[in-house]
């Protein structure tokens, strides 16, 4: 456990935590530390707590000391000199034309640092403001855009309860609010009644949530079907009261006319289970329950088809040579030896089977016949002789001579 101090620095602001180390201070005690933002003059919220090591943000700064009254006296003058620099400011975005809002303005305990906070609808280019209020002021400036919240928190107001806003008066932080929380406390969906002066849903919804889920648990709900204790009879709850923890039944009578009556949650009894239907089964529940089963029962049973066919698919398909050999050897062995009868041959088939071969010569591939031409020259009629003297490569050497006469002759 870690001992800490629990400091706020504006109204209803974020708590921060800080070391004290050997200071003795008291809740309410003014005290000056040092930030991020440089030193700073704050208010003490929580005197000497003992929080976890998990949920302090380490390092801790330390608390510097007790605030004395010429540092009260410098927080005066500052908070003069911000409502001044608040009206120069407004006056520069008026004369730069720029579509923003100024909300407030803010001066570090050292005055080095003025921080101006501003509301806009979309971004703002605001380079020129800065450079103009840099030469007004002559310290560093900062402009920051804050959200409606935030501004409805800073200015305050009084909400519909006659009372101040709680996010000015006390809220430290904002917690998340739903339309939920109106719907679980039985209030009017009208945005007029459930909106706070920001525009947004009232953070009061969130106060009591917690309780009225506490209640909701033992409630019937609207269309729920309850008994009697005293006399037994069947009815059915139209309305019920949270706060009170009551119920308003109608009871169906045999002649028509119905009854209504309104009841304690202890003189009722609410069949949950089995005999009585919390709430009346629409159709369309019906039709959306029936959808669902079926498009669930398609589905599986598409699922089962497709692992069925991939099953018989890698059966029927070898992965390999060896699986495509035992393939074949079982195909064989259910066969059996059993012989394939050739087809008979006809009568002119065994004719023809029947005839002698011709016999091919020895010198088939040799010229039969030679005629002799005018010129003394042999020609060669055979064809396979003229095929084969084409490819047969010239013999230079041989290459028969021409003579003055024109005719060839060997040596």
């Amino acid at each position: 456990m870690v001992k800490v101090a629990g400091i706020r620095f504006r109204k209803a602001g974020k708590i921060y935590y800080f070391d004290p180390g050997d200071i003795d201070i008291s809740t309410g005690e003014h005290v000056i530390v040092e930030t991020v933002r440089g030193v700073e003059y704050g208010t003490v919220v929580l005197a000497g707590k003992e929080v976890e090591e998990e949920e302090v943000v380490q390092p801790l700064k330390k608390v510097l000391r007790l605030a004395t009254e010429e540092d009260k006296a410098l927080e005066v003058k500052n908070k003069e000199k911000e409502r001044e620099a608040f009206t120069v400011c407004k006056s520069k975005i008026i004369k730069h034309g720029l579509d923003m809002k100024l909300i407030d303005c803010e001066y570090t305990f050292d005055n080095n640092k003025l921080l101006f906070y501003f509301t806009a609808d979309g971004r703002v280019d605001f380079r020129e403001l800065v450079k103009d209020l840099a030469s007004v002021f002559k310290t560093r400036i900062e402009l920051r855009q804050i959200g409606v919240r935030d501004e409805t928190k800073m200015i305050g107001s009084i909400g519909i309860c006659g009372r101040t806003l709680c996010c000015h008066a006390h809220l430290s932080d904002f917690h998340p609010v739903s339309i939920k929380m109106a719907k679980d406390q039985n209030l009017s969906l009208n945005p007029t009644k459930i909106s706070g002066v920001c525009g947004r849903l009232m953070c009061c919804l969130k106060y009591e949530e917690e309780t009225y889920k506490e209640l909701n648990k033992n409630l019937p709900r609207i269309g729920d079907r309850v008994k009697i204790i005293e006399s037994g009879v069947i009815a059915e709850v139209i309305k019920t009261n949270i706060i009170r923890q009551q119920v308003k039944i109608i009871i169906r009578k045999e002649d028509g006319a119905p009854e209504i009556l309104e009841m304690k949650l202890a003189d009722l009894e609410l069949k949950r289970q089995g005999k009585f239907q919390q709430r009346p089964v629409k159709k369309e529940d019906v039709a959306k329950t029936e959808d669902a089963k079926a498009s669930e029962s398609k589905v599986k049973k598409d699922g089962k088809e497709r692992e069925q066919r991939n099953n018989r698919s890698r059966q029927n398909k070898p992965r390999n040579n060896n699986q495509k050999q035992q393939a074949n050897k079982t195909q064989n062995k259910k066969q059996g030896n059993k012989q394939v009868s050739k087809p008979k041959a006809t009568e002119g088939q065994k004719q023809q089977a029947n005839k002698p071969k011709p016999q091919n010569s020895p010198n088939k591939n040799k010229a039969q016949k030679a005629t002799t031409t005018e010129g003394g020259q042999q020609e060669k009629k055979t064809n396979s002789n003229n095929r084969n003297r084409n490819r047969r490569p010239r013999n230079r050497n041989n290459k028969p001579k021409t003579s003055n006469d024109g005719s060839a002759s060997k040596e």
